[in-house]
């Protein structure tokens, strides 16, 4: 019987590439040999976890070490060690260390932090300024809607509000302060208020500006559909993932390639023969360079269950 191209291709060059880029502290740079930082250690983790082996028990157990110690005393995580304050990868951390056992306490800390952290552009103040602004019309969106910024007290953008939903979701009922329920009805009101029109997809914030359309890309229309995912049939899940299914054959970055798998496996949706191939892909440029990608490319070829619920699953609420 033939080898599964796909499973031989991780096991034997994009598990061993994590493995080995891992640093004694026990944390992932975004390149080997890199300074240690919370977001790349978070899907290294991810990666490594969907791929379970006796050498991976020792990784995950140090890996998460990091991340625990990397947490700041408010709750939050910071971009890199240097930074005295929080940002987007609080939510990162907290999906992460959800499937840790013995990590509940951060989980529970860093989701207090998230849900206190509102952006600056919807502020009452700020509400009333844009109603009375001549280019209320530039940018049409529904100011009522808040999500989350990439660094705390500015505007609410797709990603790190979806980053923030898939968080919340993924926690524990007895992790999740008494205001996640309103926090995530703004959240996903929000995304369904800032999807591209008339196609579907999303680009990283307005749908319009200046009255054009905004032109949908992969990345924040993956985190946004896998925010989403709990509302398979709204009609705009639909169109998006249509649109996703469509740009396939356009992607040239195994980045984006295996993000748009991840979110058509959380919709059930078939893999079509004609996309890329990863191993195709990291003979043409080389992608392993990236600790995020190589982490991207195991997750989308895994078959590891309870990462991401299925679309359609209840989430907790």
């Amino acid at each position: 019987m033939q080898a599964d191209p796909d499973k031989s291709f991780v096991e034997n060059i994009c598990l061993p590439f994590l493995r080995n880029s891992q640093n004694a502290d026990g944390g992932w740079g975004f390149h080997p040999n890199s300074e240690s930082r919370a977001e790349p250690t978070c899907w290294a983790l991810q990666a490594v976890g969907g791929w379970p082996s006796r050498e991976s028990e020792a990784s995950l157990a140090h890996g998460f070490e990091y991340l625990r110690a990397a947490q700041l005393p408010d709750g939050s995580w910071p971009a890199t060690p240097a930074d005295p304050a929080g940002c987007w990868v609080t939510s990162l951390s907290c999906w992460v260390l959800s499937q840790a056992a013995d990590s509940v306490p951060n989980v529970a800390v860093g989701l207090r932090w998230i849900c206190k952290d509102w952006p600056a552009d919807t502020t009452p103040w700020r509400r009333m300024m844009a109603k009375l602004s001549t280019e209320r019309d530039v940018a049409p969106i529904n100011i009522s809607y808040r999500g989350w910024a990439w660094t705390p007290g500015t505007s609410s953008w797709v990603e790190p509000t979806s980053f923030a939903l898939i968080a919340l979701e993924h926690a524990k009922p007895q992790s999740l302060p008494p205001e996640a329920a309103r926090r995530r009805k703004l959240g996903e009101a929000l995304l369904y208020d800032r999807m591209c029109c008339p196609g579907g997809g999303w680009n990283c914030g307005n749908p319009l500006v200046y009255g054009v359309p905004g032109e949908p890309m992969v990345v924040p229309t993956v985190w946004a559909l896998i925010a989403l995912r709990h509302h398979p049939v709204q009609p705009q899940n639909v169109l998006s993932l249509q649109w996703l299914a469509s740009a396939l054959g356009s992607v040239q970055s195994a980045g984006s390639l295996a993000l748009a798998r991840i979110c058509m496996k959380s919709y059930g949706r078939e893999w079509p023969d004609s996309a890329p191939s990863f191993h195709d892909l990291y003979e043409r440029n080389g992608f392993l360079e990236s600790v995020q990608v190589a982490a991207w490319t195991c997750l989308a070829l895994a078959e590891r269950k309870g990462w991401l619920a299925p679309a359609g699953t209840k989430a907790n609420r």
